[in-house]
């Protein structure tokens, strides 16, 4: 890690139970050269972890900025919808038998961070933390198309896409055709895009605002696909997604 990172959060920790606090102040807790308190507190400040609380000219003190409750928010979300989530993941798994998993988005991939193995002999595992690219499968694709167009533009500039499957979009038009899919039906389905062999459905998890921030979804082996299957695997996932949006806030609104 960083040298420069571990020393600012160093500083940061200087605050633990302490509200405002001089430059003075943050170079004797930290142990730090005076120098680098400095410059390590005017990034803190830019970046809007420090808030700089100026009363007089010789009465400088910094405290926490809002920027770090938005981040602890955002963990303490993230910890809370997972909680919320895992109830339904398992009332799905019971009824379904099938693998049923939670994603996030983090920088350019999904993230999966909970799922539930079914207890077929033939299954497909995914593994707690392990990523994937966002243009290939149902959760992937579903976080992809509710971020917005600048962040597609901007992640579909630079990117090259792998061929995983023969089903694997690799066209970047055709991508985009799909997230408009995705965004007019409200859900995703997967084809043996990322795994051969395999089918995934995934719908949204919207937070109190209505932000997409997570995808819940279901992967089945190709061979137990049926149009009526799918019908079924959707209507629990769509219900589920609801139910879990409810309880972190979220009131879908019905236009007349």
């Amino acid at each position: 890690m960083s040298q420069s990172l571990l020393k600012a959060v160093k500083i940061l920790d200087c605050f633990n139970g302490k509200r405002d606090l001089s430059l003075i102040d943050l170079v004797k807790l930290s142990g730090l050269p005076k120098t680098t308190v400095f410059r390590l507190v005017s990034s803190l400040e830019e970046a809007g972890l420090l808030v700089k609380i100026k009363r007089s000219g010789h009465d400088v003190k910094y405290r926490m900025g809002l920027k770090l409750l938005e981040l602890g928010n955002n963990v303490s979300e993230q910890l809370e919808y997972k909680k919320i989530a895992l109830p339904y993941m398992r009332k799905i798994n019971k009824q379904l038998n099938e693998l049923v998993y939670l994603s996030v988005i983090e920088g350019n991939e999904a993230v999966y961070i909970e799922q539930i193995n079914s207890t077929k002999p033939v299954r497909l595992v995914i593994k707690v933390g392990r990523r994937s690219p966002l243009y290939a499968g149902s959760a992937p694709k579903l976080l992809l198309a509710y971020m917005d167009w600048d962040y597609i533009e901007n992640y579909l500039e630079d990117l090259e896409m792998e061929k995983f499957t023969n089903n694997t979009i690799d066209d970047k038009h055709k991508l985009k055709e799909e997230i408009r899919t995705i965004r007019k039906r409200g859900y995703s389905i997967s084809k043996s895009e990322r795994f051969e062999e395999t089918m995934g459905f995934s719908y949204p998890v919207r937070d109190f605002s209505g932000k997409v921030i997570s995808s819940l979804g279901v992967t089945i082996p190709a061979a137990d696909y049926s149009k009526d299957w799918e019908i079924v695997i959707l209507e629990n996932i769509r219900e589920a997604a609801e139910q879990i949006s409810k309880e972190l806030g979220y009131v879908k609104h019905v236009h007349s």
